[in-house]
């Protein structure tokens, strides 16, 4: 999904979806870079929500192996 940057309201980016509705953003979650008008694409990334599962699935089962 691509979305665009509307404008900077504190420590949040006001950004313009597909429908032309508004949502905030942190900017923290931002490259300091990123202006006004800048056009940001929002992604899912399956590999990495896959691998993720697995590290948390590992820490998960330490914690309740290890007393």
């Amino acid at each position: 999904m691509k979305v665009v940057i509307d404008r900077f309201e504190s420590d949040y980016a006001i950004v313009e979806l597909p429908d032309r509705s508004m949502e905030m953003l942190p900017r923290r979650l931002l490259e300091p870079d990123c202006r006004e008008g800048d056009v940001l694409e929002i992604r899912r990334l399956p590999r990495e929500t896959r691998r993720r599962a697995r590290e948390i699935a590992t820490l998960a089962k330490e914690l309740w192996d290890n007393p």
